[in-house]
């Protein structure tokens, strides 16, 4: 019996002492053993703070989640025109101091036109334009402009540079002296300038103009094509023929240059810049290497054509074709 009292008393003491062991570890560490359901209940809560501790910093910055999902958008997406598409197309051909009108600018005119047109520009077509008419369409153009436009101008007829400078000829153009092509031509580096004061984001310009023309036997010291310009920051430029050179015309209905030029739009799904260089690329290769454009950059994004509405089956490649020279 006295055997059994020890034994109790014993055991008594043992759990006595654990009890004080864990209350003495509990105020030390500051912990507290749970029951297995309690130990569930609080790490479920905790991940569940942790959510919440998430869902607040997102509900705190909004705009978070938005510019996450505007993150994995296309890049051609981001790479689109963020304001108006507008183009100013000039074809001048009937000048009267040439020999006969030119066969090419007026069907390169309003094919450039009818592109730009289907891939949603606004275009306005001017055709033999006098001086007058000309200062007036691109007045029109100008003003069309609000700050991030993308503004395209083409122009195909004659062209000359005087003083390092290049001068766009209207179809009345009276040039006898350097001073006559001031007063009746249209100086293509301010005209650039000026898109780019008005706002343009993107100025994209074509210039075909190149060609021999009836008036540089009347120049003395006459430099041939055109000369480079100091475009702003976001233009894109493609030359028929490098400065200082001159192409060959042709009969043909559409200059070698537009002939590419709208080919490459219509098979590649490139940029801007990757469609002018590729036409600079394949027009050397058509002609022989006797004309090679020349494409200037000063872009600062890409710039991507929109799909046309109605777009043409892909046509085979062409072989090289010969270019007889007109004087």
């Amino acid at each position: 019996m006295r055997t059994a009292k020890v034994a109790g008393a014993l055991a008594l003491a043992i759990v006595s002492v654990s009890l004080v062991s864990a209350e003495v570890m509990r105020k030390a560490v500051g912990f507290q053993v749970a029951p297995a359901s309690q130990t569930t209940a609080a790490t479920t809560g905790s991940a569940a703070g942790t959510d919440g501790v998430r869902m607040a910093a997102l509900a705190d910055e909004p705009g978070k989640a938005l510019a996450a999902a505007q993150d994995e958008r296309p890049a051609s997406d981001s790479s689109r025109a963020d304001g108006p598409l507008i183009a100013l197309v000039i074809g001048n051909a009937a000048y009267p101091d040439g020999e006969a009108a030119l066969a090419q600018p007026l069907n390169d005119a309003r094919a450039v036109a009818a592109e730009l047109r289907a891939r949603g520009f606004d275009v306005e077509l001017g055709e033999n334009l006098p001086k007058q008419g000309m200062e007036r369409a691109i007045e029109r153009f100008e003003s069309k402009i609000t700050p991030g436009a993308t503004a395209l101008l083409f122009y195909s007829g004659y062209g000359v540079q005087t003083g390092r400078e290049s001068f766009l000829l209207p179809v009345n153009a009276q040039i006898w002296r350097p001073e006559d092509v001031r007063r009746d031509g249209v100086a293509l580096e301010p005209l650039v300038a000026e898109l780019n004061a008005r706002g343009a984001k993107r100025k994209l310009v074509i210039v075909d103009a190149s060609r021999r023309n009836p008036f540089e036997r009347r120049l003395r010291g006459f430099s041939s094509g055109l000369a480079p310009i100091a475009a702003p920051e976001g233009t894109l430029m493609l030359y028929g023929v490098a400065p200082g050179k001159v192409a060959a015309d042709t009969q043909a209905p559409n200059s070698l240059l537009v002939d590419e030029l709208l080919g490459q739009l219509r098979t590649s799904n490139g940029s801007a810049e990757d469609i002018f260089n590729r036409t600079r690329v394949t027009v050397a290769r058509a002609s022989n290497g006797e004309q090679v454009p020349a494409v200037f950059s000063a872009l600062v994004d890409d710039f991507y054509f929109s799909p046309p509405a109605n777009p043409e089956p892909a046509k085979p490649a062409k072989p090289p074709r010969a270019r007889q020279s007109r004087r």
